[in-house]
């Protein structure tokens, strides 16, 4: 995996809470900076997806382990 300069908890959040923190978290963050984000919405893999297209933050990697949805965004 990854190195992060920081890490957001959206487990138990659903749409569109996830990305909303996301993009809170990221504002804070300096270019090239990597947020790792855990969460547990299903649909959070579609949604990063098109989040980091829209956004051009580049989503590194994302994985699933035991029903928790791991991403690396690295901000642009």
């Amino acid at each position: 995996m990854l190195q992060e300069d920081q890490e957001l908890d959206a487990r138990g959040l659903n749409c569109p809470l996830p990305i909303l923190r996301t993009k809170k978290a990221l504002s804070l963050l300096n270019s090239g900076q990597v947020l790792k984000i855990v969460a547990t919405d299903p649909g959070a893999v579609k949604d990063f997806e098109a989040f980091s297209k829209q956004t051009l933050n580049s989503l590194l990697e994302h994985t699933e382990i035991d029903d928790e949805f791991i991403f690396f965004i690295q901000k642009a």
